[in-house]
């Protein structure tokens, strides 16, 4: 990781909040917001022939991540896969941030004692905030964001400028 930048795991219930990361997506063509985003999304039990080799790379993502953002929506408490990237993020020692879809969702039970920078607003300027309460060291020039199951994606937010 180079100097001023924060790489951001996300993690989300992929059946049923997509429309989140793909808001996400959407700030990308916002000039406004000066993302760039990749999305190679992924649909795969937790417990399928291809879940090792998925596992694989999301603990090499997770790995490399600064900050571990698990979005909570309705159903995210459910996630096995939500549950398991949650575990290997602390397991990894990842400072944590969370943000809730709406503010009544039930918290998934292995993100409880995670230390969490809690957001209850699913907007820009607080899934930001939550991030930057996050992190351990100080500001960032732009934001690194890969999510698990959800996808393979990478989303960039320059802030410098």
């Amino acid at each position: 990781m180079s100097y001023g930048k924060t790489s951001v795991f996300v993690s989300y219930d992929y059946d049923n909040d997509r429309e989140y990361k793909n808001l996400i997506i959407a700030w990308d063509k916002n000039d406004e917001f000066n993302f760039e985003v990749y999305d190679e999304s992924v649909d795969v039990s937790v417990d399928s022939n291809d879940a090792s080799s998925i596992r694989r790379v999301i603990s090499r993502r997770i790995k490399k991540s600064d900050v571990f953002l698990c979005l909570v929506g309705n159903s995210t408490y459910k996630s096995e896969w939500v549950e398991w990237e949650i575990e290997k993020a602390d397991e990894l020692d990842k400072e944590f941030a969370a943000v809730k879809i709406e503010k009544g969702n039930d918290t998934p039970d292995a993100l409880y004692g995670k230390n969490a920078e809690w957001a209850y607003t699913f907007n820009f300027e607080r899934v930001k905030e939550s991030i930057n309460n996050a992190q351990k060291s100080g500001g960032y020039s732009f934001l690194e964001i890969a999510t698990g199951l959800g996808g393979l994606w990478l989303l960039k937010e320059l802030l410098s400028g």
